[in-house]
């Protein structure tokens, strides 16, 4: 059974009673008829995506670095000892630490290995709050399991299930450029060094499974006294041509917080032929429809099996979102996405606004306690992005 949640459905208006008017209309109700014709019908309530300008990141001196030894292990979880409450009271970057913080490195399928400085124009430091809930729940999948395993070609082959990928490092992916993947940083690198298998990572598109059939006579024979078989389904996959890896999340640059960072574009040595998933900024989750988000991605516990699951946001921090869907490793990495309504093309879309980071380990109070993360794309983050995947920034200026 088909599901569609539609989380923006427009408020519905009962039609309201016209009250009698007296055979011989007085000036007062003629014109209070006159002022209700005239004033135009209020347009549904319905959640949108903020119209905002955005700033602009550059690329400026490119320098080549030692080649990389891809000795780290792909590690499909985060560890960190900063809880929410440390991310809030963290001092925000100044324009100097953002330069250097968004400062990235580029690995090559030939193994060659650059540094990028870049130049930020049209920012101007915001100091935001965020006001926090009262409790957090863990990580841990308790009783019923929320998530829900797709399933038949109808859906794994169409949007927007068909724009999630699976990569050789175990993690998953989300399709957001012809040739270009989101996902997290230390999916292809721990912070130190480039993880085993970085330099010939490849991309795995869920496709059907080709069946051999001996002759038409004896395939429509045996369809006849057998059922068909369920679809079964393997992963295509996609070599990456380049992987871009913000300075942020690489450690020795000054920024303890590199969890607000982890994530990375993968550019294919091909075009992939789906349809992607368009960028878009984070907004404020109490802005969100239902204040849910939602994804999808492969989860190690159903392994050939694109997982989907949606659930409530809970805190956030300037750069990091807090949620409770369930979710196993192998899931991280994948695009966090809503829908909402766009002004501009007056049509609904579905954007992503983060990237699932997985769960995370905090020592409190000498308490080990873990948390489901999400790295926001803030403006910057879109601006960085988006010039990754457009290489201009004239089309990165409307988050």
């Amino acid at each position: 059974m088909q599901t569609k949640h539609k989380w923006g459905e427009a408020l519905r208006r009962s039609p309201s009673s016209m009250a009698s008017f007296p055979s011989i209309p007085s000036p007062l109700p003629l014109l209070s008829l006159f002022l209700l014709l005239s004033i135009p019908p209020v347009a549904p309530i319905q959640p949108q995506w903020p119209l905002q300008r955005v700033p602009v990141v550059l690329p400026q001196v490119t320098e080549d670095r030692p080649a990389p030894h891809f000795q780290a292990d792909a590690r499909l979880d985060v560890t960190s000892p900063c809880d929410p409450e440390c991310h809030k009271k963290a001092l925000p970057p100044s324009y100097w630490d953002l330069r250097s913080i968004l400062s990235y490195e580029t690995l090559h399928s030939n193994g060659r290995l650059t540094e990028t400085a870049v130049g930020i124009y049209g920012y101007t430091a915001r100091t935001q709050t965020t006001p926090a809930l009262p409790s957090r729940r863990k990580r841990q999948i308790f009783g019923h399991d929320g998530r829900f395993s797709i399933v038949g070609q109808d859906f794994l082959l169409n949007y927007p299930f068909s724009a999630a990928v699976k990569l050789s490092t175990g993690c998953s992916g989300t399709l957001v450029g012809d040739r270009h993947v989101l996902t997290a940083a230390h999916c292809v690198h721990d912070g130190k060094n480039y993880v085993k298998g970085a330099q010939k990572l490849r991309v795995g598109f869920l496709k059907p499974k080709q069946r051999d059939s001996p002759n038409p006579a004896s395939a429509t024979n045996a369809s006849n006294t057998h059922p068909s078989p369920p679809d079964k389904m393997k992963f295509q996959w996609i070599r990456a041509k380049r992987t871009h890896v913000p300075k942020g999340w690489i450690k020795g640059n000054g920024n303890d917080i590199g969890m607000d960072y982890d994530y990375a574009l993968l550019e294919l040595k091909k075009a992939h032929k789906r349809r992607h998933m368009k960028l878009g900024v984070s907004p404020p989750a109490k802005q969100l429809p239902g204040r849910r988000v939602q994804f999808s991605g492969y989860d190690n516990d159903r392994p050939g099996q694109l997982v989907y699951r949606f659930c409530r946001a809970g805190e956030e921090t300037p750069d990091l979102l807090y949620q409770h869907c369930d979710a196993q490793p192998g899931a991280s990495g994948s695009g966090i996405y809503a829908r909402m309504w766009d002004r501009r093309r007056r049509r609904w879309e579905r954007k992503v606004i983060g990237v699932f980071s997985g769960h995370q380990w905090v020592d409190r109070d000498g308490a080990s306690q873990e948390f489901n993360v999400a790295v926001r794309v803030t403006p910057l983050k879109y601006a960085q992005i988006c010039y990754w995947i457009k290489g201009n920034y004239v089309d990165c200026r409307e988050g």
